[in-house]
């Protein structure tokens, strides 16, 4: 009889460093400091940690981190890949070893320095060596060289085939600000954004402009995650795990699924949504708010087709009758996002999850907050995970 993870993990602590452009520290301090921080929220030691879950990106190793935090033995640890596809994947992986007894308290972590470091958008380059970049050398001779040209490419389809316009993507990109504009972490604090200012900047992928695309952002954000009954009697109110899965499909590649029968759809984001509500046993009526992966502002369109909150080509419409606003059918990303919060690769996704369950988020929407939705990254193999009250 397969393990169940429902309602057996929490997410007992989150923990997030400033956000800036320049950090000024190396990516291990980054990543302490906001271990460190979560734990302090969760109220337990750092000696409690015998489980860290990573990035396969992220360049701190689990020992390093383990040092510096001044965590004990560790009986648990491992790395997810296929970058923000790995957000949700570093909960399911902590959920199974605290379901499993592999470790009680796990801590999923990102530290970045992803301005004045490794910029994620600035393409693929240099020595051709591994398996990815060797399937990346297939476009980059059409100037397909970074994410944002990847995205562009299935955008471009998907609004010619249903309408969609760039006063819509717009709308994504100004209600996620003004969820900023609420929240002093934001990079979008007190920047408000319009219509007019959106449709003016500069163009990056047709039909992408700067507006659309995610931060470049210097942080950390860290997780704590043990067993439902022990989340109950620490310091905050627990976010208890409904349901997390991960998720990949037949024809898989990382942003580059061109060669797929249908560009018009994301396969292994309608598989998490399948298998997220099972495990739950919830459906899209169920959740309250959202906090959707927004690498780029057309995926939260499309996403909200594969989680079944609208049928196929009408996720423009939702947007349209102000759905992701903090009223709406759906608030989304309620911080801001990746877009106007910061890019700490998902994490700080999953942390405003835990806030509006919790009741805390600086957007915290009137109506009562029972689920709350979050997914990984689009267009490679990714994950959902619905956190709930407890039950």
């Amino acid at each position: 009889m397969p393990i169940s993870l429902k309602d057996e993990a929490a997410i007992a602590g989150i923990g997030l460093t400033e956000f800036s452009k320049a950090s000024g520290v190396s990516e291990l301090s980054l990543s302490a400091q906001c271990i460190k921080a979560a734990c302090d929220d969760a109220g337990i030691s750092p000696a409690e940690i015998d489980g860290l879950v990573t990035y396969t990106l992220d360049t701190t190793d689990e020992i390093e981190v383990a040092r510096a935090v001044g965590a004990a033995d560790l009986s648990f640890f491992s790395r997810i890949n296929y970058g923000g596809g790995a957000a949700v994947g570093t909960i399911a992986q902590a959920a199974m070893a605290v379901a499993t007894g592999q470790a009680s308290t796990v801590v999923c972590y990102r530290g970045l320095n992803g301005r004045s470091g490794k910029r994620m958008g600035q393409g693929v380059s240099g020595q051709i060596s591994s398996s990815d970049l060797i399937h990346w050398s297939w476009y980059t001779p059409y100037g397909m060289l970074v994410p944002g040209s990847w995205i562009a490419m299935i955008a471009n389809k998907y609004m010619h085939k249903y309408g969609v316009t760039r006063e819509d993507l717009g709308l994504v990109a100004i209600s996620q600000r003004n969820h900023a504009l609420r929240n002093p972490r934001a990079w979008g604090y007190g920047k408000p954004l319009t219509m007019e200012e959106y449709l003016q900047s500069k163009q990056i992928a047709e039909p992408l402009c700067l507006y659309d695309f995610c931060q470049e952002t210097d942080g950390g954000c860290a997780i704590v995650v043990t067993s439902a009954e022990r989340a109950r009697d620490l310091k905050q109110k627990p976010a208890v795990i409904r349901g997390v899965t991960q998720a990949s499909t037949r024809g898989q590649e990382q942003m580059t699924s061109f060669y797929r029968d249908d560009l018009l759809s994301l396969p292994e984001m309608e598989m998490a949504a399948k298998r997220v509500y099972a495990m739950a046993e919830l459906g899209p009526d169920d959740i309250d708010a959202a906090c959707l992966y927004d690498a780029f502002t057309s995926e939260i369109i499309m996403q909200l087709e594969s989680f079944g909150f609208c049928g196929v080509g009408e996720g423009k419409d939702l947007v349209r009758d102000g759905a992701l606003d903090i009223d709406g059918r759906l608030p989304n990303n309620t911080h801001g996002g990746l877009i106007s919060e910061g890019y700490i690769h998902g994490m700080n996704n999953i942390a405003e999850g835990v806030r509006l369950i919790r009741g805390d988020s600086t957007g915290q929407p009137s109506k009562s907050v029972e689920h709350v939705l979050v997914s990984s990254g689009v267009g490679v193999p990714t994950g959902a995970l619905i956190l709930g009250q407890t039950p």
